[in-house]
């Protein structure tokens, strides 16, 4: 089991948190999608994004893709719910992180506010102020979702989780992102759960 990812990519810590909740061993391989990436790559990846997972010589791509095959081909707990409305709860969350998210949590709070600061960057303290605004409603709307209890308990463990962890980790890594959190009490009781899970600091690109 090869896994081709970026460390700092959220999309990849995703991908891998499935991996280390199934217990699944793997050989990392580092791949900077911001370079000049070999023909060999671009085998695996057509479109030069990551992650790539290479089972034998069954390659896929696609972190969605990858998760639920992980969840499907090997023994361990489940990632996917069997009940039909937490199952859709798992999509629907999993939806709302990628389009309304990912955006304004990690490329504008952790990447302006602690990402380009730590690697010697310019940032921009209007991207991180823009992007606090915009998280409000994404974090009101995964909190009500929360508190039915059907997904994000910190309980039961599913694809929601192991997709939503990696983004508010970077988010929290700013102390605005902190603040943002905690009036949100069913997303925060969620976060004190999950933080302490050993995957979450075995995956960390940060420590």
């Amino acid at each position: 089991m090869k896994f081709h990812g970026y460390r700092y990519s959220v999309y990849n810590r995703i991908a891998r948190l499935a991996l280390h909740y199934k217990q699944v061993n793997y050989e990392v391989i580092e791949v900077d999608p911001f370079s000049d990436l070999p023909e060999s790559y671009l085998e695996l990846h057509p479109f030069g994004r990551v992650p790539v997972l290479s089972h034998g010589s069954f390659n896929l791509f696609e972190t969605g893709a990858i998760t639920r095959y992980v969840d499907r081909a090997f023994e361990g707990p489940p990632l996917q719910p069997e009940d039909a409305n937490a199952l859709a709860r798992m999509d629907q969350v999993i939806s709302i992180i990628d389009n309304y998210a990912y955006w304004p949590m990690v490329r504008q709070v952790f990447s302006h506010g602690v990402f380009r600061p730590l690697m010697g960057e310019a940032s921009n303290s209007d991207e991180v102020a823009i992007g606090l605004e915009a998280s409000k409603q994404v974090l009101s709307v995964l909190d009500d979702l929360a508190a039915e209890g059907n997904i994000l308990d910190g309980r039961v463990i599913t694809l929601a989780d192991c997709h939503f962890a990696p983004m508010l980790a970077y988010f929290v890594e700013a102390d605005e992102g902190k603040r943002a959190l905690h009036p949100f009490r069913f997303l925060r009781g969620w976060w004190d759960q999950i933080a302490t899970l050993d995957m979450l600091p075995d995956t960390d690109p940060l420590r």
